[in-house]
């Protein structure tokens, strides 16, 4: 099964981490960020029985988000993801056998890096778009310094801490969006919370990329 790539310039490049929600309340908080104006859902997964609810995921987003899995770490989650029909993949680390892996599968990669070696090492594996994580310890500065050498056309997201009030900071240093952790979803949370920090965010990258 091969799936398109996600377009980045299509949508507002904000990717929403589900990180431990579990399938009974996918459907809720899929519904609450969509309706923030959040369009990119990651669920990691170590959340309780992920791919269950990357299938509920795109089943209740259709067309209006694109639906993928975080943490993916091996080649057999790589296939299992790709089975459901989900084009994206979000990695914390750099891995050339599972990159290549999953772009052979069709899946758009956003692949987790710290170095310039690591990030270099990601695109020579086929990744699409590159995560620095944890952002937050390396801060815009950072960005700055790396952006220097990275090819213009790899998409940058900021990943690890980010925060509606920090987000700006690391948009005008070269990333072009950032991964939404714990400031934007914990489990348990209600989707109205979900709906409200979602709006934050949007908010603010708003406010910093009108």
């Amino acid at each position: 099964m091969t799936q398109s790539s996600v377009d980045w310039n299509a949508r507002r490049p904000l990717i929403a981490i589900l990180r431990g929600i579990a399938p009974a309340e996918v459907e809720a908080h899929v519904l609450a960020l969509i309706d923030a104006g959040i369009g990119l859902i990651e669920i990691p997964t170590n959340s309780p029985e992920w791919l269950r609810s990357v299938e509920l995921a795109l089943a209740i987003a259709g067309e209006r988000a694109v639906i993928g899995a975080g943490t993916v770490l091996n080649p057999a989650d790589v296939d299992a993801l790709a089975a459901t029909g989900a084009r994206l993949m979000v990695t914390p680390n750099t891995d050339a056998a599972v990159i290549g892996h999953a772009v052979q599968r069709g899946l758009t990669c956003a692949v987790g890096f710290a170095t310039p070696s690591e990030a270099f090492a990601a695109l020579a594996a086929g990744a699409q778009a590159l995560k620095l994580f944890p952002a937050s310890h390396f801060g815009p500065g950072y960005v700055r310094a790396i952006k220097a050498v990275l090819p213009p056309q790899a998409p940058l997201f900021a990943v690890g801490g980010v925060t509606p009030d920090n987000l700006g900071g690391f948009l005008h240093a070269g990333c072009v969006g950032a991964g939404l952790g714990s400031d934007l979803y914990t489990p348990g949370q209600s989707p109205a919370l979900t709906r409200e920090r979602g709006g934050l965010f949007v908010d603010a990258y708003q406010s910093a990329r009108p």
